[in-house]
């Protein structure tokens, strides 16, 4: 093996969920090289979650884009590496372009997977992991193929203190109704909507949260309940796009639950320790359930139907989205039940 780095840098993946469920990896890496400087870079959607990780020393925000929008912009990825004088890159993405950017960075060691016909451009190269695990245990395979010891498969996110105006009520949950991937992971509105009701009837405040994309679904739920989105300390508060990543994950760590589909925001709610009910439809909870953030953390509560053709793994359902319509709001109430601090 080569020596142990002084000055690493992990690059980490595009998607929240993933960023979330890759932790447990990172924190491998932590205690396997203790005395290095470590170093998370991401994109801008991701990047301020590391600042929120025990053991990150920096976080560098890649300038360009994911995908293969990232071709037109690796230029400028691989200037802000440079900058860092690091000289350990390890990738946990598979993408060519993260290989690219590394190498272009002048990186003396790049680690990663042989995919994507990016292997002369690494250092160290290792075979895809097998088998259709969770998502976490793929990450922790591939840092354990560079001899990175696997440690347990937990997630912790430090979030900042919240401040009172996001809080709609001294007790209160989350909702988030929106999915990144497609309308096929999402629970219907008027089933939120449904249970908003059930939740301010049990005496507990809602507050709506997701991206600017999913703010037309949070004023559906809120227009459907009756309450003005965005009233200061009402039962019902929309927060959908006006809050920042660290907002967010404040906003959850003092909810006394969250209820989800299967998306980014359920997995920061995990890993910042809030009682978790997730809705899956259309992907496989056995791969992307959320993580928890401890062995004393509440096991999160899946919820699923069964019918015959889950998990499809569409963006959109081509039929008539049975997996999540036939899943009744006092189904999810009683989780919440359950669960709920």
């Amino acid at each position: 093996m080569s020596s142990a780095p002084d000055r690493l840098v992990v690059l980490s993946p595009n998607w929240l969920g993933d960023a979330v469920m890759a932790l447990p990896a990172l924190a491998d890496v932590r205690r396997q090289f203790a005395n290095a400087h470590l170093t998370v870079a991401g994109r801008g959607s991701v990047a301020a979650l590391f600042a929120m990780v025990p053991g990150v020393d920096a976080v560098l925000t890649l300038p360009g884009k994911g995908g293969a929008a990232a071709f037109g912009t690796w230029k400028a990825d691989a200037a802000t590496l440079m900058a860092g004088r690091f000289d350990t890159a390890l990738l946990f993405p598979n993408s060519f372009a993260s290989a690219l950017i590394a190498r272009q960075a002048r990186i003396h060691e790049r680690w990663g997977l042989a995919t994507d016909l990016r292997s002369r451009l690494l250092t160290r190269s290792a075979p895809k992991p097998r088998g259709k695990g969770h998502q976490a245990a793929y990450y922790q395979a591939l840092v354990a193929a560079f001899g990175i010891a696997n440690g347990p498969s937990y997630a912790r996110v430090t979030p900042p203190s919240l401040e009172s105006r996001l809080a709609p009520s001294e007790r209160y949950v989350v909702f988030a109704p929106g999915a990144a991937y497609g309308k096929a992971k999402q629970w219907p509105p008027r089933r939120f909507a449904e249970l908003a009701r059930l939740m301010l009837d049990a005496g507990r405040g809602v507050a709506l949260i997701g991206s600017r994309g999913d703010q037309p679904a949070c004023a559906e739920i809120a227009t459907s309940v009756g309450t003005r989105a965005g009233a200061q300390k009402s039962a019902l508060v929309d927060l959908s796009g006006r809050t920042t990543l660290a907002e967010l994950a404040g906003v959850m760590a003092q909810a006394d639950a969250v209820i989800s589909n299967d998306s980014g925001a359920m997995h920061l709610a995990g890993a910042v320790g809030t009682p978790v009910v997730a809705v899956f439809g259309a992907t496989n909870e056995h791969r992307t359930s959320p993580l928890t953030c401890g062995p004393d953390a509440t096991p999160p509560a899946i919820v699923a139907t069964s019918v015959w053709c889950r998990p499809c793994m569409l963006r959109e359902c081509p039929i008539d989205h049975r997996c999540m319509t036939r899943i009744p709001s006092a189904q999810v109430f009683e989780a919440v039940r359950r669960v709920a601090r």
